[in-house]
């Protein structure tokens, strides 16, 4: 009996034990914060090795990795998403390198139209801009849209009243207008073809510590646009879209098609109601969906994990990460 009694005696001892640890457990544990992470490209299309010199390709990767640090900074000392995503595109945006602000195409008139967006993850909160001809970076005038207006999206002259109410840079026209646009334009001016197949738009989706997900994209959209062209970049759940509970995106490529099918929502779609990961929703967009159209580009994507897709249906995709710790990468080709 005795015996009986000191293994009872024991069991307790051992259960109450147990029960102390798993109570103390929550009040030791330290809020985990999520590792950051961050994602930009640069346009999708014919970029092929051999296109450009060394030291054009240097150019690109390393305007990329310039862009990707200034995202990394803002991130590691505990910036929003949102503010990594502006702040990065502002960066190409100001870059000739790029079909995106200073740099950026022209249209059939010789002009250049910029459009933008920005999407918060957070509230689903997102802002547009379309027809820009005048505001230096236009993905701050979005980001204003969002954050100071009721409205989504706003165009031409009446998105940059709206930009003059808050002292946004206005900067003329030709400002934007570098050599090798000028000199493409007249080049192709006869033509009603396109020739320009290499889509420079540029994008940048990110995570920051506080799982918070953004995702923005920046265009002079196509080269000889006519009457008034309007493409994806500028449209929530075409070219961007972010949101918490899935992931965020930004696309680059023939903008009716992504438009048509509302790629970037597409994939977040997939995911919420399919149930299929991030690689497995960009690719059925990306790699099946939008090929059976004989519509070419690609996204950049990231999900509240962290886990990030770079899919393409062209020959390269200007693009680049970085995640909290590690070194970034960046790549053209295939």
């Amino acid at each position: 009996m005795k015996t009986i009694i000191s293994y009872l005696t024991l069991i307790i001892i051992l259960i109450s034990i147990i029960s102390c640890k798993d109570n103390k457990q929550p009040n030791n544990k330290t809020i985990q914060k999520s590792k950051f992470a961050l994602v930009v490209h640069g346009g999708a299309g014919s970029i092929t090795k051999g296109k450009y010199s060394i030291e054009k390709e240097n150019e690109y990767k390393n305007k990329l990795e310039e862009a990707l640090k200034v995202g990394y900074e803002i991130l590691n000392a505990n910036g929003s998403s949102v503010d990594a995503v502006e702040s990065v595109i502002r960066v190409l945006e100001d870059s000739p390198l790029f079909n995106s602000g200073k740099g950026a195409v022209l249209t059939d008139l010789g002009d250049v139209e910029l459009d933008a967006s920005i999407m918060d993850g957070k509230n689903i909160n997102a802002g547009g801009v379309a027809g820009i001809k005048h505001i230096k970076n236009p993905i701050t005038l979005a980001r204003f849209v969002m954050e100071h207006s009721p409205h989504v999206l706003m165009f031409g002259s009446g998105a940059e009243t709206f930009a003059d109410e808050f002292g946004l840079q206005k900067v003329d026209n030709n400002y934007f207008k570098t050599e090798e646009r000028i000199n493409q334009f007249n080049k192709n001016k006869t033509s009603a073809k396109i020739k320009d197949s290499k889509f420079g738009t540029v994008g940048c989706v990110a995570l920051d510590k506080n799982g918070n997900l953004a995702a923005g994209t920046s265009t002079g959209g196509m080269s000889g646009k006519k009457f008034g062209r309007v493409g994806d970049s500028p449209i929530i759940g075409a070219g961007t879209y972010a949101n918490n509970n899935t992931c965020a995106i930004s696309a680059t490529g023939h903008g009716e098609y992504f438009i048509r099918n509302v790629v970037a929502y597409d994939i977040s779609a997939l995911m919420e109601y399919k149930g299929l990961n991030l690689k497995e929703a960009s690719d059925q967009v990306i790699k099946y969906k939008l090929p059976k159209q004989n519509a070419s580009g690609g996204i950049i994507g990231i999900d509240k994990n962290g886990n990030i897709v770079m899919p393409f249906n062209t020959d390269g995709m200007f693009r680049g990460f970085i995640k909290e710790g590690e070194k970034s990468n960046v790549s053209n080709y295939k």
